[in-house]
């Protein structure tokens, strides 16, 4: 009978959504197992069993698999954001484009064309933003990301996946920090000025933002604190206050303070140009972002003519990246902030032909449909839990010939292409697309076509 901490060996054959590997035990339960390849044959400690399996970790590599390459983090099992740091890029894709596949035929029951996955334009230092929590661990200032299902900050002042100028940006302010006696925020008494930073960067422009996300109205010595920075990254162009004083887990608050230069930083992406604020969304992976709109792009199918609608439009990019090759766009997000961006975005790239509404999407497409409004094109790309019923069933009312799904989630993308299939929709292509190296994130684009009227393949 398996129990914690027995050792035993096992054969790595799969690998889970989350990137641990699965084997099996004598007995035959399958074990999950971090840090560990497809091809492995492992000394495992068995850490907890469940009825039907069990958790272990490696604890020595007899045979290691041929995917595996030296990992290159000395904190990355420990952090858990790179779950696959320890496999080559090619493994990496390999196993994404599994998951993919097995979710869209399992949970949606889908027969469509799933083409191969798209890699990453880059594999490092590819993000364009970093949110680093600060807290005091073993009298300490420890900086850097959270521990997988904790609020144990591990101490990471360089990570492969951000930009390698955010480590000296950080260290900047960490030493500031020290150097005044900055006091920092402790969670479990609500006191302690400095939270989080907060670090955005314009992949094509440069332009760099700093906010330093605080527990009170401002800063001492902030002239030296922006001196200091300017002296370490020429760059940075906004150095905001983000002040949050709730006790909560959300990052940041609603009001900003500029300390220094604008409240924004601008980035192109797929020729146009956007503003920045802390609160607006933008795809951390620009070079990514480019690609997997250039496929939602192609599954539009769009020929000059027609009205599309952009639901979960964020700040516009996808819609507005489309604009040139349509009549209309409409784009329906709940969030105020994010509906402002989007309508100044289009105001500054010069497109007219873009509306944006601030609204629940399932109502806003109950509403249009009720006004006879009929889209041709619907872009659907909603948050991980994907979307509600009402949504599904208000799109499909307004009868689209197509409809186009991107999703980070394959999971909850499969079940609501599912639904979109028995309200009159067939789920035609699929294509991956990495915009998360080394994570266990990726996303996925999805072409569905009214069943009467589908498209040649």
């Amino acid at each position: 009978m398996n129990k914690k901490n027995d050792l035993v060996t096992v054969d790595v054959v799969g690998m889970t959504h989350e990137g641990s590997g699965i084997g099996r035990l004598p007995d035959g339960m399958a074990i999950f197992i971090p840090a560990s390849a497809v091809g492995d044959r492992l000394q495992a400690r068995i850490l907890k069993v469940n009825k039907n399996y069990a958790y272990g970790k490696v604890e020595k590599i007899l045979v290691p698999s041929q995917d595996r390459t030296p990992s290159d983090c000395p904190v990355s099992r420990r952090c858990g954001g790179c779950v696959f740091r320890h496999v080559s890029y090619e493994a990496e894709l390999r196993y994404k484009q599994e998951f993919i596949e097995s979710n869209l035929r399992r949970i949606g029951k889908l027969d469509l064309q799933i083409e191969k996955i798209q890699p990453s334009p880059l594999q490092s230092h590819y993000r364009n933003k970093a949110q680093y929590p600060v807290r005091m661990q073993k009298g300490k200032m420890a900086a850097g990301f959270f521990a997988p299902r904790t609020h144990e900050v591990i101490d990471c002042r360089t990570c492969g996946l951000q930009p390698v100028y955010f480590t000296d940006i950080l260290q900047t302010i960490l030493s500031f920090a020290e150097k005044n006696n900055i006091s920092i925020y402790d969670e479990t008494t609500g006191k302690g000025l400095l939270r989080h930073i907060y670090l955005r960067g314009g992949y094509h422009t440069g332009e760099v933002m700093v906010c330093l996300v605080i527990n009170g109205d401002g800063i001492e010595k902030r002239q030296a604190l922006v001196q200091g920075l300017l002296a370490c990254c020429p760059q940075i162009v906004s150095v905001i206050l983000n002040l949050n004083k709730e006790k909560t887990n959300v990052i940041l608050g609603k009001e900003n303070k500029v300390i220094y230069g604008k409240e924004y930083i601008t980035d192109l992406l797929c020729g146009l140009q956007f503003e920045l604020s802390p609160h607006s969304f933008y795809q951390v992976n620009t070079p990514g972002a480019e690609k997997l709109y250039e496929i939602a792009g192609e599954y539009a199918g769009l020929t000059g003519g027609e009205t599309l609608m952009d639901l979960y439009c964020g700040a516009g990019t996808i819609g507005l990246s489309l604009a040139g090759k349509c009549a209309r766009v409409i784009g329906v997000e709940i969030v105020s902030q994010a509906v402002e961006n989007a309508k100044k975005n289009a105001k500054n790239n010069g497109i007219d032909n873009a509306e944006f509404l601030c609204a629940d999407a399932a109502l806003a497409a109950e509403r249009m449909e009720k006004e006879g409004i009929r889209p041709d094109v619907v872009v659907l790309d909603p948050p991980r839990k994907g979307c509600d019923q009402k949504t599904l069933q208000a799109v499909a009312k307004m009868s689209p010939e197509r409809i186009v799904m991107i999703s980070c989630n394959s999971a909850t993308a499969a079940r609501d292409c599912e639904v979109l299939e028995n309200l009159g929709y067939q789920a035609i292509r699929c294509r991956p697309v990495d915009m998360f190296p080394k994570t266990a994130h990726c996303e996925v684009c999805i072409q569905l076509c009214r069943k009467q009227n589908s498209l040649e393949q």
